[in-house]
């Protein structure tokens, strides 16, 4: 056959473009090296044409059949585990009450407590359950107990067993001559009295209120030191470093946490201004060589944006009452109303359910329930129901959400 002309070994065929179709590109490593996590892939919408890749506009391809672009993974178990103590003694010496534990995240190899965020992926067993303590001796048939039953108020009571000698709480819609004294002391004439000092021990695990103020953390000795400011919801909270001597080299650091932010620093920090962008702020710093800290001035001012909602609520401690719904004139219904408490980092907050009223029996649906974080773990508890509890914080910072 040599000098006829030799036919081609391949020829087009199907030249209609196929379909469009959702092409996955893994994009991104497990986001937890250990346990449940989600991991990021990368979904385009394209189109193959005489045998090449076309990239096309999302809307093109069937949107019923998008895959997801996180899913989840698992590298391997971790390590940790919850762990409990022993359930405390029934809280009434008669009638119905209520047992609780500490719960712990555990290391098992070493048998050591970790930080709880360790364990935030994993369920955990019950922390509170219901008691008997028997009949009260005061019982009258029809009557019932005097340590049994719900009471019949329509409010649920906010506790800190660390400070209930304390004054009510603020909810700093009140007048600053309404704010006691306790609260504010480590403001004014004490504060400057321990600048003129060069040493403030007493600053550590308290929480400011005043509009604005300095606050002195050195010279508290070695370890951690932590101060909380906080004011009305609508506020959002700025803070200049006056002066520092951390020491940078040797691991001292000062971290800022608000609910929209989150900063850690040491070196050129004065003079540097860190914004909250929200009305609560936690500073910390950690300290190894006694003497070392730094001077702070906040100042408080209008928020630039709404990061709330009318029927929200802000208090600060020691304690206070939660009632919901709170009536507002024009409020929607689909409105999910929030509770923020803060306290001073020294304390904790124990939230107890009073009373609970749902309604008829309709309207006791899967979408009525009351959620409970803890902000400083990050982790939710929810209550349905007419379920009556008893929670309790392992920080200073708690929020509540009451759905339907």
């Amino acid at each position: 056959c040599d000098g006829l002309p030799r036919p081609e070994e391949q020829e087009p065929c199907n030249l209609e473009p196929c379909p469009p179709r959702w092409k996955v590109t893994p994009a991104g490593s497990c986001s937890s090296s250990c346990g449940l996590g989600l991991a990021v892939q990368l979904v385009t919408c394209v189109q193959i044409r005489q045998g090449k890749e076309i990239l096309l506009e999302e809307r093109l391809c069937p949107v019923a059949e998008k895959p997801l672009t996180s899913v989840p993974c698992v590298i391997r178990m971790c390590s940790y585990e919850w762990s409990f103590s022993e359930w405390t003694e029934c809280s009434t010496s008669c009638g119905n009450g209520i047992q609780t534990r500490q719960d712990f995240c555990l290391n098992p190899l070493t048998r050591k407590h970790v930080n709880p965020i360790f364990c935030r992926r994993f369920p955990k067993a019950i922390v509170v359950r219901g008691c008997s303590a028997g009949p009260c001796p005061e019982q009258v048939v029809g009557t019932g107990s005097r340590g049994a039953g719900l009471q019949t108020v329509t409010q649920a009571t906010l506790t800190m067993a660390t400070a209930a000698k304390e004054a009510r709480y603020k909810d700093l819609d009140l007048p600053p001559s309404a704010v006691p004294q306790e609260q504010t002391k480590t403001s004014g004439g004490e504060e400057d009295t321990a600048k003129r000092e060069g040493s403030t021990p007493g600053v550590c695990g308290k929480l400011f209120l005043n509009a604005t103020s300095v606050i002195n953390m050195t010279g508290g000795g070695s370890g951690d030191c932590a101060v909380a400011i906080g004011r009305p919801l609508g506020e959002e909270i700025t803070v200049s470093v006056l002066e520092s001597s951390l020491n940078c080299s040797a691991g001292e650091i000062v971290l800022f946490s608000g609910r929209m932010m989150w900063r850690t620093g040491c070196r050129k920090l004065p003079l540097s201004l860190i914004n909250s962008r929200t009305n609560t702020l936690i500073v910390k710093q950690r300290v190894l060589l006694p003497g070392n800290g730094v001077i702070l001035q906040y100042n408080s001012r209008t928020a630039t944006k709404k990061y709330y909602q009318d029927c929200d609520k802000q208090l600060f401690g020691p304690q206070g009452e939660i009632v919901n719904p709170v009536q507002l004139p024009d409020q929607r219904q689909e409105v999910v109303c929030r509770t923020f408490i803060n306290v001073a980092p020294r304390h904790r907050i124990a939230i107890r359910a009073l009373y609970v009223d749902l309604g008829n029996d309709s309207n006791q649906t899967h979408f009525n329930y009351i959620l409970v974080r803890d902000v400083s773990t990050m982790k939710t508890m929810v209550f349905h129901g007419k379920q009556q509890f008893f929670w309790q914080s392992t920080g200073s910072q708690a929020e509540i959400e009451f759905h339907e």
